[in-house]
């Protein structure tokens, strides 16, 4: 997917986990750039050119390793803020990168038999717009959800 995508799915996610806790306007800070970080270091540090093209590499394209991506801008934040639900939102930061990678031709690596293999579920192109606006509008929606749950009483909005 586009980086943009992973910016707006990623920080939709995380606000909507996080506002009933920090509020609307802290929370979409807060995930923003947790968002930002995150995906950035998980592109940046996870793809290599090999013969002239741009591939994903185990580094940061797997379940596992991908957590520490997500956390490393969540923790310090986490400790500035003094609020332990942001070090929560760092390691959910990272695999939701890998579930929009996931739907990509090129997918993400999973261990079979010793080795790293690729793993994809829909095999859809990394640039398709149709893919990539269908999850910013998920992004979207999500953060419009977490903005009625602010203006909503939780009582409201159960019953």
């Amino acid at each position: 997917m586009k980086l943009l995508t992973h910016y707006v799915f990623t920080t939709g996610v995380l606000t909507l986990m996080s506002s009933p806790f920090l509020g609307f306007y802290d929370s979409l800070l807060v995930s923003f750039i947790i968002a930002w970080i995150s995906n950035s270091l998980i592109d940046r540090l996870g793809h290599e050119v090999r013969y002239g093209y741009i591939r994903r590499t185990p580094r940061t394209h797997t379940l596992l390793r991908s957590l520490p991506w997500g956390i490393l801008p969540s923790l310090p934040l986490s400790l500035i803020l003094g609020v332990p639900i942001i070090a929560f939102l760092g390691i959910v930061a990272g695999p939701s990168h890998l579930v929009l990678d996931v739907l990509t031709e090129r997918g993400i690596y999973v261990k079979r038999r010793g080795r790293w293999v690729r793993y994809a579920l829909a095999h859809f192109a990394y640039n398709n717009p149709l893919l990539n606006g269908l999850f910013i509008l998920i992004g979207a929606v999500f953060l419009y959800i977490a903005m009625l749950i602010q203006s909503q009483p939780l009582t409201t909005l159960l019953f």
